[in-house]
This record gives structure tokens, C-alpha cells and sequence, in this order.
């Protein structure tokens, strides 16, 4: 499905979300915080847009994705200081103990098991680095949250229609945001997979949510 949009993957992104994931993108970048010398792991990195964010401090950044579509697109724009990777987030290609920061941005919600992805990326992580998941969220308010899943289910796929010849894609994303747990539960399931000082920020109302982590220094530290 991913290797049917590539081509305009990032364009429909900045359209659906009227400029925000320009925004979002930034606040990950900031909240993950990489600097020189340091290596961040970007899972789900698509074509590599969210991985060049991470190395504006000069720290390196391999862009890791199960899409070769979106990966080969990403490869035509290649950037000083980021890797793009072929790689399973259920069975990361890496070392324990690899990287400063993982971060993965809406892909999460894409992996067949997400608890044991949290995990994978708690093995690659130093003691001490950190976590940063961007992820869809839930509106704190239920009724509007029910309105605003409709409006996803019935305006996602008709733009997508026009502008990407694939709305079967963008129902898929309609639907995994509504089946999707909303912010206390994924911080719950985050800290279970291992993860200490959990927490997370509403961006946009609580259409997305920014979630941080730490791996801890010890297995004694929760």
C-alpha cells in the first residue's frame, strides 16, 4: 500500500493536514533533541523527510522503513548525515544498545504488534536514551472525538480520490485512527514494553500526541 503512494506521499501528507505534520515534524525533531555525536534511529521514515529533521544538530540519523517504495523515493534526496535502511520493526536489523533516540512518527499504529515493536526499540536504545512517538490520538472530548472520526471515515478517502487515485489507502488510515488507544492507554502499553518516564503532549486538540520515554540506566530503574 505504501509503495502505491510514495511518489506523492509527502505532498498528500502537507494537503490532508492543511501544513500541520510541517509543525508536528518540528516538535518531534525538538523533543527527541539530538546533538553532534550522537545517533538517532527514525522507524517508519518513509521517504527519509522526518529522518533529515533529527541531524540539524549534527548528530546522524539512519531512517529505517519496511516500504522499498517509499525507501527508493527517499534515495533520490539524499542527505549529509542520514542512512535509509531496509528493516522489520518487529525484528529490528541492529545491535543492542545502538542508538541515542528512536523515534518512529505514524507507524506505530502500522505494525502487526505493536507492544513487541516498543520492545525492539527499547533493545537498540542505550540506558538512558530516549523514546519519541508521534502518533494519531484521541480528542479529549468524547462526542466531538466520535464527530471528528466521522469526518476522517467520510473526507480522508474523497480527497485522497482526487489527489492520489488510491482511497482505499486513506480508509485504512481512518480506520486505524479510530481503533486506535487513546493517549493514556498507549502511554500504559509504552511503559510496559519497558519504557520509564513516560509521558505525552496533545498536539493540535489531541488530533495527534506526542509521546517521550526514556530507556532506563538499569533494569533495577522503573
Amino acid at each position: 500500500m505504501f509503495d502505491q503512494l510514495a511518489e506523492r506521499y509527502d505532498l498528500l501528507n502537507d494537503l490532508l493536514s492543511l501544513g500541520q505534520d510541517r509543525r508536528w515534524r518540528s516538535l518531534t525533531a525538538r523533543a527527541v533533541g539530538a546533538v553532534a555525536g550522537q545517533r538517532v534511529l527514525d522507524l517508519a521514515a518513509g521517504t527519509g523527510t522526518s529522518s533529515r529533521s533529527f541531524t540539524a544538530g549534527g548528530a546522524r540519523c539512519v531512517g529505517c522503513d519496511f516500504s522499498l517504495g517509499m525507501l527508493q523515493v527517499g534515495a533520490r534526496r539524499p542527505a549529509a548525515r542520514v542512512a535509509l535502511v531496509a528493516g522489520d520493526a518487529l525484528a529490528l536489523p541492529f545491535r543492542d544498545e545502538s542508538f541515542d533516540a528512536v523515534t518512529i512518527s505514524f507507524g506505530l499504529r502500522n505494525l502487526v504488534d505493536p507492544g513487541a515493536g516498543l520492545a525492539e526499540m527499547l533493545r537498540v536504545t542505550r540506558p538512558g536514551g530516549r523514546l519519541v512517538v508521534c502518533e494519531f490520538g484521541h480528542l479529549p472530548w468524547r462526542r466531538t472525538d466520535a464527530l471528528y472520526e466521522r469526518y476522517l471515515a467520510a473526507a480522508l478517502p474523497a480527497v485522497a480520490r482526487r489527489l492520489s487515485g488510491n482511497p482505499a489507502a486513506y480508509e485504512y488510515l481512518a480506520e486505524s485512527i479510530a481503533g486506535w488507544p487513546a493517549q493514556p492507554e498507549l502511554a500504559r502499553r509504552i511503559r510496559a514494553a519497558g519504557w520509564s518516564a513516560v509521558g505525552w503532549r496533545n498536539l493540535t486538540l489531541g488530533v495527534v500526541a506526542l509521546h517521550t520515554a526514556r530507556r532506563p540506566e538499569s533494569a533495577g530503574h522503573a
